[in-house]
């Protein structure tokens, strides 16, 4: 992937790609802990294809800055809204994973004309349920826990237990490769503190604490795709689904086999899904009569 670019914008360091092509951009934004990396090969599908794209890492998260310590969704939302503004960008097909798709959604609350489509992957803010490791992340003290857990050691340990687990037949999601690269990342202290206060702004002890369901209103059902692994233990694909019938007439993906990752599990099929989502014309506008 082309390196990372960074700009700093009203005290925040950001970080993104730019992959030039045409029509209106496609905005990818990862999840907890994450950063533009885990789209894999994602962004350079759609750019191959012909589609200008756009990924950047969220506050705190991958190459881009602290800031003031407010790792909020709002937060969030406004630091993407800063970096269109800067790329002179009006509009976006907004994509987003995980946190990534609770992020999206308050976009498209706080500034629903700067978004042409919405595509929801694995998305929080749809439930409250939510995997054991996100719960365990927001309580007190998970600093300690993590801190211990992000030592060398013990994360070659956890690799060894995961591969002699896997050659039973037996893969548990907190050792796969992608959870122990997570915390190696949070080896490094503001990391790690970014990770925690992200979590917590979101999850509590008995799950999500922040839902989208009730700002549903601003989103054009025709103009949202939503993509879920059928094999989810993070985000449950029951999340997806009910939100389908609060937004009829959007389009429902699911991965068969596929984890909290449904993108890098199938990414010919997730990209091929995004390329004919933003390729939907948008309805026409309806003007109401004069007088």
């Amino acid at each position: 992937m082309t390196d990372r670019q960074r700009v700093e914008l009203y005290g925040h360091e950001i970080a993104f790609v730019s992959l030039p092509g045409e029509g209106v951009p496609l905005l990818l934004v990862h999840g907890v802990g994450s950063s533009i990396d885990t789209w894999g090969n994602i962004p350079q599908r759609l750019a191959d294809a012909g589609r200008a794209v756009v990924a950047l890492d969220l506050l705190g998260h991958g190459e881009s800055g602290h800031g003031n310590g407010d790792y909020s969704l709002g937060a969030n939302a406004s630091a993407i809204r800063d970096l269109l503004d800067h790329l002179g960008i009006a509009r976006v097909h907004l994509v987003g994973h995980s946190l990534g798709g609770g992020v999206s959604l308050q976009f498209s609350y706080q500034f629903p004309d700067r978004v042409e489509s919405l595509a929801l992957i694995s998305s929080g803010g749809l439930g409250s349920d939510v995997g054991l490791p996100l719960r365990a992340a927001s309580l007190p003290g998970s600093e300690i826990v993590l801190r211990a857990a992000t030592r060398p050691g013990v994360i070659r340990a956890m690799a060894r237990a995961g591969r002699a687990l896997s050659r039973v037949g037996v893969e548990p999601a907190v050792l796969s490769d992608r959870a122990l690269d997570k915390l190696a990342h949070m080896q490094d202290e503001q990391r790690l503190q970014a990770f925690v206060a992200t979590v917590r702004s979101v999850v509590g002890p008995d799950g999500q604490r922040v839902s989208a369901l009730k700002k549903m209103g601003k989103v054009d059902p025709s103009r949202v795709l939503i993509v879920w692994g059928d094999a989810d233990p993070m985000l449950p694909m029951q999340h997806g689904l009910d939100a389908a019938e609060l937004l009829p007439g959007c389009r429902v993906v699911v991965v068969p086999g596929a984890e909290h990752h449904p993108h890098t599990h199938a990414p010919e099929l997730v990209t091929a899904e995004l390329l004919a989502h933003v390729a939907r014309p948008a309805p026409l506008a309806v003007l109401e009569p004069a007088g």
